[in-house]
């Protein structure tokens, strides 16, 4: 996958954040592109910013909880471009909630997106990039995927599962070598909207004085650009790097994760338990 020109690649959550910077990234490589998202104003911005680069991009609505639809939506980018070449497992959501306060209907909500939207888009998509004979799976994960975070348990759970499911995926595909390699990305704080459009749980919001505020401190940790970010990102699938760890941020987690998890955790409670 050194060579992007000519590829065909597919990303889902396409309609802002990594995803549009994705898609405006190859498609200045000269990647074909297929963009889905479930926000259609936002997915025909990024349709017109990717072809302002010459490609062909197709777009579709999908809700990647929806295996079915996912399904139906890889055939038609095959039937559309020919081939596909690489898939951009990308949509995501965010919940704030306490193991106890947390709805049922909310963990599944971030689950079903989180967790299930890659199984989906991986499983998919994998035929018809083995059927290309070059492919690549890109399965965006977190650094709330490397460590335990108090108040984002399903977070947590969703990209602690996208870690193991493509480290798994990868091994498979060098045991049974076809042409098709697997990388899994953990991005740092990324200057999205992502936690402006969170659920939050009256578990978490109750303990701040000012939830807003709050959320304000906690998007002015974000340190890197999605533009940044996709360059990275792309750059790691040309290298076909295992991990690609987003951001100094998501480097210095990732070794943080490495020490005594009594430690570790010990530390994160004192200074949650400050914020309170």
């Amino acid at each position: 996958m050194e060579q992007l020109r000519g590829h065909v690649a597919a990303i889902t959550g396409a309609g802002s954040g990594i995803g549009r910077a994705l898609a405006v990234e190859l498609a200045r490589a000269g990647t074909h592109l297929a963009l889905s998202d479930v926000d259609e104003v936002g997915l025909a911005e990024t349709v017109t910013k990717a072809e302002g680069f010459g490609v062909k991009v197709t777009s579709a609505r999908v809700d990647v909880a929806d295996r079915e639809a996912v399904e139906r939506w890889a055939d038609e980018v095959v039937a559309d471009h020919g081939q596909v070449n690489l898939v951009f497992n990308n949509a995501g959501v965010a919940l704030g909630a306490t193991v106890e306060g947390a709805r049922y209907e909310d963990l599944h909500w971030l689950i079903d997106i989180n967790f299930w939207g890659v199984v989906h888009g991986t499983k998919a998509f994998l035929p018809h990039l083995k059927a290309s004979g070059a492919g690549h799976v890109v399965n965006i994960s977190s650094v709330f995927g490397l460590l335990g975070i108090p108040s984002q348990s399903a977070y947590n759970a969703a990209k602690f599962a996208v870690r193991g499911f493509t480290d798994a995926l990868r091994m498979e595909l060098e045991i049974d070598p076809c042409g098709v390699s697997a990388t899994t990305v953990h991005p740092g704080g990324i200057k999205t909207n992502i936690a402006k459009n969170a659920r939050m749980d009256d578990s978490v919001t109750a303990m701040a004085d000012d939830p807003e505020e709050a959320r304000r401190e906690f998007e002015r940790l974000f340190m890197t650009t999605p533009e940044k970010a996709a360059r990275q990102i792309v750059k790691a699938v040309q290298r076909n790097r295992r991990r690609a760890l987003i951001g100094p941020d998501a480097k210095a987690l990732d070794l943080v994760s490495r020490l005594p998890a009594g430690l570790v955790q010990r530390v994160i409670v004192r200074g949650a338990s400050r914020m309170r």
